[in-house]
């Protein structure tokens, strides 16, 4: 093993600990590994940036100003809506509508963006079919992934394609994906009508205390009970007769006060309320922070009574449940920094992330892209939120929107690059710049508003791997594995080697970005298939494939991630749906691969 192929893979090997580890993000750590391969020495300057000038990263950054200039125009939204209203109001047929109308939108526009489109919508038409939006968001996400694995325009698709062409071999072009992804998503979305949806959680948790009119569903899903107090303010005590913000209880003692009661009205939380004696106050605090010995002279503690239908059900107010939405500026920001009581006039009660709840000391808790809140707010609340483009509400049907006729020119824009993409497959990038540039022409957009549509993470994170694949070509490591898995399974014949190598992606992807499982794996597969006479192409489109089957965890696609706080899902949750879901998937692309992309 050369100098060059062990410092190779030891970047490598550290930038999968840090990916793995959740310690950075995941363009960054591409970025970093980009940077690692110049320094050293094992890339040249033009070989290390080389991603940046890629067709691929052309192709995605047009990509995604052609979905955002479709999606001003109005049809996007108008699709997924008639989509699922044509399918009907049963939670078979619902789940059926839903999954398709997310893969036709993802064949045109990146996974999260269709996703969002359909998000706000999809809450309001669960509410008005009766079906709980528990089992229509994991479809939603497992539609536009499988929608995804039929075009080109998906981020480990493109990164394949160029890997290819790094390769001296033929990339794929813009329809090369739908021979076999279609098959795999209308299996993906049979399995899910017949069969996921009966593992999927009967009720989320906001739906469930709407619906069904028990507290105690709300209270044990996100454990709310375990953390709340009910205290009278003590007269004369150093509470009476201060106002809220300036009684140190959020500051100091690290209580977030839901509601107060005087007499038997429920009063506003406003930071200018003036406490007063036998106040009552519903707090919300950790174990360890309920009501210390030092409170016990301005705080008396009372028994919990029946103060959840005092609280949480009276008619002035109501639970929101929102996301935050991708590329949202909230992200990364706190509650404090935002000043969400004061902008928005509600109060978040729990923050749904990865599976847990967090109900304290949320003012200082940083947001992240795809967490679940639950808020507690009136009618001005619900308004002032829908002016917020950073949060997803999944209360409401989107507003229809009416197509003008911008709206028309803008779509007769895709249609055309979409036709001249696939008629003239070798200016892909030409044509799809050239679309993105025509609609920018013709106002759909501005250039700032094209800017703000690319989704930069996804770009310096494909340009930042695409070099990974020549260091490991450069270097022979590729070979080498190659050789090595040759040496163990070459003598058992073909299909199985195939199965190898897509079972090694699907995986790595449950654990790492599939841009990064594909960079690793797509070299090795290809040299393999070149050694032992198999088509190298087939081999390839089986890798990205396997790539995109991110379904038995969250952490798998940022997809899983946007529905998981909204349907209170769980690591569980995913696993259950996902495992038997990606077996099939990937028997039948082992079945289908050889006669419609013969690899031998």
């Amino acid at each position: 093993m050369s100098p060059q192929i062990i410092t190779t893979l030891s970047l490598l090997f550290v930038a999968s600990l840090l990916l793995l580890g959740n310690v950075l993000r995941a363009d960054i750590v591409a970025l970093m590994l980009m940077l690692a391969l110049g320094l050293s020495g094992i890339l040249t300057s033009q070989e290390a940036f080389s991603g940046f000038s890629r067709s691929a990263v052309v192709i995605m950054f047009s990509a995604f100003i052609l979905a955002e200039g479709l999606h001003r125009s109005g049809l996007t939204e108008r699709i997924g809506s008639f989509i699922i209203r044509l399918f009907g109001k049963g939670e078979r047929r619902l789940i059926f509508g839903v999954m398709t109308a997310s893969a036709v939108l993802s064949l045109f526009m990146n996974n999260i963006a269709a996703a969002s489109l359909l998000f706000p919508s999809l809450s309001g038409v669960a509410r008005h079919s009766k079906v709980s939006p528990s089992k229509l968001l994991i479809p939603l996400a497992f539609g536009t992934i499988l929608g995804g694995m039929a075009t080109l325009l998906t981020t480990t698709n493109v990164i394949v394609s160029g890997l290819l062409r790094d390769a001296d071999l033929q990339g794929f072009t813009l329809i090369d994906f739908a021979p076999i992804g279609l098959p795999l998503a209308l299996a993906g979305i049979l399995f899910m009508v017949f069969v996921g949806r009966k593992l999927l959680p009967e009720r989320s948790p906001a739906e469930r205390h709407e619906e069904s009119g028990e507290p105690d569903d709300l209270l044990s899903t996100y454990q709310l009970a375990e953390r709340l107090v009910r205290a009278e303010v003590r007269k004369g005590g150093p509470l009476d007769g201060v106002t809220l913000e300036k009684s140190g209880l959020r500051e100091k003692y690290h209580f977030n006060v839901i509601a107060i009661q005087r007499g038997r009205v429920l009063l506003p939380i406003e930071a200018r309320f003036v406490l007063r004696s036998k106040d009552i106050l519903l707090i919300m605090a950790r174990p360890e922070d309920s009501l210390p010995a030092s409170m016990m002279d301005i705080l008396e503690i009372l028994p919990s009574g029946k103060w959840e239908q005092d609280y949480l059900s009276t008619p002035n107010m109501k639970l929101i449940e929102a996301a935050i939405a991708p590329r949202s500026h909230l992200a990364h920001q706190t509650l404090r920094d935002i000043r969400f009581e004061q902008k928005f006039s509600a109060r978040v009660l729990a923050v749904w992330r990865r599976g847990r709840s967090i109900r304290t000391r949320l003012a200082d808790l940083p947001l992240e892209f795809g967490d679940g809140l639950l808020l507690q707010g009136t009618e001005k609340s619900l308004t002032l939120l829908r002016t917020e483009p950073g949060l997803i509400l999944l209360a409401e049907s989107a507003p229809s929107t009416r197509i003008t006729s911008r709206g028309w020119f803008t779509t007769l824009i895709m249609i055309l690059t979409l036709i001249l993409a696939v008629v003239f497959p070798d200016l892909i990038a030409e044509i799809m710049l050239g679309g993105a540039v025509a609609m920018v022409l013709i106002r759909t957009l501005s250039m700032d508003q094209a800017y703000r549509a690319v989704d930069w993470r996804s770009l310096f994170l494909v340009a930042g791997m695409l070099p990974v694949g020549v260091a490991l070509n450069k270097t022979g490591a590729s070979a080498m594995f190659a050789n090595g898995i040759l040496s163990s399974f070459g003598g058992t014949g073909h299909l199985v080697l195939l199965a190898g190598f897509v079972f090694l992606t699907v995986a790595l992807t449950q654990v790492i970005n599939g841009a990064a499982a594909v960079t690793v794996v797509a070299p090795i597969a290809i040299i393999a298939a070149q050694q032992v006479g198999m088509e190298p192409r087939s081999v390839a489109m089986a890798v990205a494939l396997a790539s995109s089957m991110a379904f038995m965890s969250p952490l798998g696609h940022a997809v899983n991630v946007l529905v998981m706080g909204a349907g209170g899902y769980t690591f569980r949750d995913y696993a259950r749906v996902g495992v038997p879901l990606t077996i099939l998937l990937v028997v039948i692309l082992l079945v289908i691969l050889p006669f419609i992309m013969p690899f031998g």
